[in-house]
């Protein structure tokens, strides 16, 4: 686990598109945190980035009743899931996300009510408030199973320098 400074929205911008780059089928980024903290702003930027590389712009809705928003991105799929208002783990084989997680490209907001359902591998994302910054995000990243080397790259990007 390491800890980051996210200064301001364009910090979390930064990161988030330098993170779309290198997601591919399989890989399933999990955001934790408050209710309001940061984790959709995060899923947005993430997916308007990745949509950008196709020369694509949409409306990114947050899922947060549908719990579950796709997009197609020409050669793999991305998933948005929101679990706020997931009634138990065991919903997730309804809504297709363990197939997705094999398949698509996965970003789940409060990845920790999964429980017991939680993949093998993911990137994990925990966003919390910074006292008297209202801008600012404390980051706290974890890596669960191999193929996340790229990670630190993308942290060194948007330069972001461990706390």
């Amino acid at each position: 686990m390491s800890v980051y400074l996210l200064e301001n929205t364009e910090a979390t911008e930064l990161l988030a598109g330098s993170i779309a780059k290198n997601l591919g089928p399989g890989d399933v980024v999990g955001l934790a945190g408050d209710l309001g903290s940061g984790k959709t702003f995060f899923c947005r930027a993430l997916i308007l980035a990745r949509l950008a590389e196709l020369g694509r712009v949409e409306d990114i809705p947050s899922p947060s009743f549908t719990l579950v928003q796709t997009y197609d991105l020409d050669s793999t799929e991305l998933w948005h899931a929101d679990l706020y208002r997931l009634g138990d783990a065991g919903e997730i084989v309804e809504l297709g996300l363990d197939d997705a997680f094999e398949e698509a490209i996965c970003l789940v907001e409060w990845i920790e009510r999964l429980g017991s359902e939680l993949p093998d591998r993911y990137l994990r994302l925990e966003l919390s408030f910074v006292k008297d910054r209202d801008d600012a995000r404390r980051l706290e990243v974890t890596h669960v199973g191999e193929g996340w080397d790229w990670v630190d790259d993308c942290l060194a990007q948007a330069g972001l320098v461990k706390k």
